[in-house]
């Protein structure tokens, strides 16, 4: 993707309604600096900080070093420091991302570090199914709420026609699907029939949809936390169900047709996610 500064990406989708509040604050007409995302970080109350208690920052890009501590994931872990490149999306992204799930980043940052140093213990030289369910996530991941219990099941059993058109108005009624992948929201800029998000499900109560947007967003953080810190979660890819996020009523012109929906090439059968 080029890399052109847009100050008005947050209007071109409702799949950047968790990022609205914290990313108004960035539309300038230039790239967000440092200080920047520094400014927004420090509006952040309580301040953000990593599971090891360490205040989170934002940093420019180090150099690459082969020192564990400076690993990008121990870097954020001891010492609260996220770097960020200049004029990239995908940094930008991440940075408001911290910002709106504070708790789930910070959790996954901790199981991140903890993987990297039973790694380094075993003398591993690859990453572990743990880690690849991680990063999938963090880059890709979506937050699925209902308070209907058929409706996740639907889309645990890929049942896309089922969820998406059939049930079109109790989707739009009683589920929320929150983008949280930063790569993801990258894709959400151009989105194009094929993206694909993988889902962490949350059965929720009726009473969740009459809160506010700032207050879905805050319990479901703390939710997706209290499940990342659970070790026995995010074991591999399969916890997480596969999500075609352009079948989300309203989210595409195209899928207000049936039609639509019959690309089995993007809303695919397959298997039983263990989500």
């Amino acid at each position: 993707m080029t890399e052109v500064w847009d100050r008005d990406f947050l209007s071109r989708s409702p799949m950047f309604d968790p990022l609205r509040a914290a990313g108004a604050a960035l539309r300038c007409t230039h790239w967000p600096t440092l200080v920047d995302l520094r400014n927004l970080l420090e509006m952040h109350k309580p301040p953000i900080v990593t599971r090891s208690g360490a205040p989170l920052q934002f940093v420019g890009q180090a150099p690459r070093s082969p020192a564990f501590e400076n690993k990008y994931e121990a870097r954020v872990y001891l010492r609260g420091e996220v770097q960020i490149r200049a004029a990239t999306w995908h940094d930008v992204l991440n940075a408001l991302t911290w910002v709106v799930f504070p708790r789930t980043k910070a959790a996954l940052n901790e199981r991140h570090y903890r993987a990297l140093v039973e790694q380094r213990s075993a003398g591993a030289a690859n990453r572990g199914p743990v880690q690849d369910a991680l990063t999938l996530f963090d880059e890709g991941g979506v937050i699925v709420a209902a308070s209907d219990r058929e409706l996740l099941q639907y889309l645990r059993e890929f049942r896309w026609k089922d969820l998406f058109w059939r049930n079109r108005a109790r989707v739009r009624s009683e589920m929320r699907f929150h983008l949280f992948g930063h790569a993801l929201y990258e894709k959400a800029l151009r989105p194009f029939t094929g993206i694909t998000a993988r889902g962490t499900l949350f059965e929720v109560a009726p009473e969740f949809f009459r809160s506010s947007l700032a207050e879905q967003l805050a319990h479901l953080d703390a939710m997706t936390a209290e499940r990342l810190l659970d070790t026995a979660a995010f074991q591999s890819t399969r916890a997480l169900a596969p999500v075609p996020i352009l079948g989300v009523p309203g989210w595409c012109a195209d899928n207000e047709r049936e039609s639509y929906y019959d690309n089995l090439d993007y809303f695919r059968p397959g298997r039983k996610p263990q989500a």
